[in-house]
């Protein structure tokens, strides 16, 4: 068998993958992009992709095997379905780990799928196809008429000048239709192919209750696996004999326009086999995706799946940890009836648990797979202000797009489902009495729905006396040891008692005169704001 040949049995369990170029992320997102979601709990949008670094885990997450499973993957984190039932998915996992020789059979199977071409597979369902040219009768005609110019040049040598003319035609027609070959030379040539894969994963009784129709889509498409090959590009060394034999090919399909006669319906049929081809596309992916889950779960220090509860909003997690962080300082925490306050100073670890709280409530709603020892939740939308930035093109200020985005979140509060919301330095574009003041009158609004949790950290302790009845207070610190500054990154209970930023400057052997100074303007403001907003 060659399975026995293979050496190191630890490529079953593949690292991630070694070049960013595999990550075309413009043709990864194509499925994600222009699939039709009509069950979907939740589509996670750019925002939010932006501030938990979604590429960056992807990049992490991602061991599927071809391209095909990667756009499924990519889809599978960025969607929250309508009903949270992961038990298809452990099914496969578990079949196609059960033992290693059948694993890596089937990762074999699914490499055939791993060139760049394949992302195009998803184009032929989703994208619409060349139309046909209202002139197309006029292609028909010219066909016909080198067929009956050929057989009568054998009964008048004279009707041979007219032969020659509508080849001449004919040539500038069939070279036109190069166009339309060359659009799906990346895709169509894949079908086959794909289609062989699908055929061969059904054999290995994945899916079972969809096995009749997956075999019936390959059936479909199949009918049509010869005139698939014009679409196939002409490479590799030929014979001479084979050079010669193609060069008069070539010559019979111009005479007799085969080319564009065939590409045109091969376009009509698959315009109506667009279903099938999704169907076997899903099938692949589905399975690829599983397994490359499997894959990460085997990979990292630990994991748990997640345990969706029935209650009102809810939260309670062990010992979570980011994936990207290397050595990373894992925290546990319950929400209970409050939201969350985070105060704490600058690297102290609060940005990065929000991110961290984040991309494990979405992975447990879309592949069952925490980053933690225990991950407990009620299924939840997710909504974040984490990182943003001003808007150049469309000339809006960091603040204006602040407004925008929160508006976003107050609409979405008064909706039904469950929500958690993420904000890092509510409103950090404006000046600081209008900031704890607008900061506390929208964290307030956010938080009154039993529906609702909020995780927000902020810089202004002013917000821990205000809210501290509608949240529940929690902080990261530092400890200066030494003129050193040590992070332990453990969230602790209640509001931060020790300021250090103007300490830090002394460390780092600012003038007295300053230092001296920010301390007086520190205790002058503190003063005055607590007036303002009491």
């Amino acid at each position: 068998m060659i399975f026995n040949n293979i050496l190191n049995i630890s490529y079953l369990w593949k690292k991630v993958k070694d070049e960013k170029d595999d990550f075309y992320f413009d043709l990864i997102e194509h499925y994600f992009k222009y699939s039709t979601k009509s069950d979907e709990f939740q589509i996670i949008d750019n925002q939010m992709m932006n501030d938990i670094d979604f590429q960056e885990l992807f990049i992490f997450i991602d061991r599927t095997q071809s391209k095909i499973g990667q756009q499924y993957l990519y889809n599978q984190l960025l969607v929250i379905p309508l009903k949270l039932n992961f038990d298809e998915q452990e099914q496969v996992i578990e079949q196609a780990t059960e033992n290693e020789h059948n694993l890596l059979k089937i990762k074999s199977l699914l490499s055939k799928l791993n060139k760049r071409n394949a992302y195009y597979i998803s184009h032929l369902f989703l994208d619409g196809y060349i139309p046909k040219p209202n002139w197309f009768w006029i292609i028909k005609v010219l066909a016909f008429a080198g067929f009956a110019t050929l057989i009568f040049t054998f009964l008048f040598n004279k009707i041979f000048i007219l032969l020659l003319f509508i080849y001449l035609i004919n040539s500038i027609v069939h070279f036109w239709n190069k166009n339309n070959i060359m659009v799906y030379m990346d895709s169509i040539p894949q079908l086959p192919l794909c289609c062989n894969v699908a055929q061969k994963l059904t054999e290995m009784n994945f899916f079972p209750e969809l096995k009749s129709s997956v075999l019936a889509s390959i059936a479909s498409i199949s009918e049509l696996k010869y005139a698939l090959n014009f679409f196939k590009p002409d490479t590799g060394l030929k014979s001479d004999f084979g050079v010669i034999v193609l060069f008069f090919w070539e010559i019979i399909k111009i005479l007799f326009l085969i080319e564009p006669l065939i590409v045109f319906y091969v376009l009509k049929k698959l315009e109506y086999k667009k279903r099938d081809i999704q169907s076997i596309f899903e099938y692949i992916g589905k399975i690829d995706s599983a397994i490359s889950i499997a894959t990460i779960r085997k990979e990292v220090n630990y994991f748990c799946k997640s345990v969706i509860t029935n209650t009102s909003n809810s939260l309670e997690f062990k010992d979570i940890y980011h994936p990207l962080i290397p050595d990373c300082v894992p925290n546990s925490l319950q929400v209970k009836d409050k939201s969350i306050l985070l105060t704490g100073s600058n690297m102290s670890g609060k940005t990065t648990f929000i991110r961290t709280v984040c991309l494990n409530l979405l992975f447990a709603q879309t592949i069952n797979t925490c980053f933690a020892r225990d991950f407990k939740c009620s299924q939840t939308r997710l909504f974040s202000a984490i990182r943003i930035s001003d808007d150049l093109l469309s000339d809006k200020s960091y603040y204006f797009k602040e407004v925008l985005t929160l508006k976003n979140m107050i609409d979405e509060s008064v909706s039904d489902p469950n929500n958690l919301f993420l904000l890092d330095e509510i409103f950090k574009g404006t000046n600081t009495t209008e900031r704890i003041a607008a900061g506390k009158a929208v964290l307030s609004y956010l938080a009154k729905s039993d529906k609702n949790i909020v995780f927000v950290s902020t810089h202004d302790i002013e917000l821990t006396d205000l809210l501290n009845n509608e949240y529940d207070l929690y902080h990261f610190t530092e400890v200066i040891q030494d003129n050193q500054i040590h992070f332990d990154y453990k969230i602790k209970q209640g509001n931060l008692s020790t300021k250090n930023a103007i300490r830090i400057l002394e460390i780092n052997h600012y003038p007295k005169i300053i230092v001296d100074e920010a301390k007086d303007i520190s205790n002058y403001i503190t003063k005055g704001l607590q007036k303002n907003v009491l």
